[in-house]
């Protein structure tokens, strides 16, 4: 689906080698950058295939050092029109599609929102609990 577009490309890694500078003569250091990725929410569906997305990030303020919210909103290309305003997606560089759509809009798996407590077998108390109440309704 939106994998086969012509906009998303393979998971690209860009592998540079640098030279470090001390007594080693030859060291050198490998560092590597991967494809940028951010999850957004979609605030806006007004253009054809063009969703607005707001990515929220915490940074440290330049002065009081203390972490606050930054708010940046993206345009991502939605080739179906599927996403409605208030959907979680995902953005994926790709390459530049007009002056502002550089993202490509691709949707997440909704998040699964059971407690742990669901996730663990009953206890034992809990079971005879649930035989007791069967076995008097009936």
């Amino acid at each position: 689906m939106l994998l086969t577009s012509p906009f998303v490309s393979p998971l690209k890694l860009r592998v540079q080698v640098q030279p470090v500078s001390g007594g080693n003569g030859g060291a050198s250091a490998l560092r590597i950058e991967a494809l940028k990725q951010m999850t957004g929410r979609v605030v806006t569906t007004k253009a054809n295939k063009t969703v607005g997305v707001e990515v929220v990030r915490l940074a440290p303020h330049p002065k009081y050092k203390r972490r606050e919210r930054i708010k940046k909103k993206y345009q991502a290309h939605d080739p179906d029109n599927q996403f409605k305003v208030g959907d979680i997606v995902e953005l994926r560089r790709s390459r530049p599609i007009s002056k502002t759509k550089h993202f490509l809009a691709v949707p997440l798996p909704p998040r699964d929102t059971r407690r742990k407590s669901q996730l663990l077998p009953p206890l034992q108390s809990q079971v005879d609990d649930d035989e007791a109440q069967q076995t008097s309704s009936e």
